[in-house]
């Protein structure tokens, strides 16, 4: 789903973002240019990163398999 229409930022974006080491808006305003523009995507933006996050630090929390 598109978060900021005006740079296409989707949530998978979003995702990426925080895997590469984001961890707030102004990084991820840095990185993909989310809330520049017309900054109507803000709170959107916001909560998709905070659900990135738990997303991420929930995976990094998985102990790894023994394969």
């Amino acid at each position: 789903m598109y978060i900021c229409i005006c740079k296409a930022v989707t949530e998978q974006d979003i995702h990426q973002a925080v895997g590469q080491g984001i961890c707030s808006l102004e990084g991820l305003s840095e990185a993909t240019g989310v809330s520049r523009d017309c900054g109507s995507c803000t709170g959107h933006a916001c909560q998709a990163l905070e659900k990135a996050i738990a997303s991420h630090q929930k995976v990094s929390a998985l102990p790894l398999s023994n394969q």
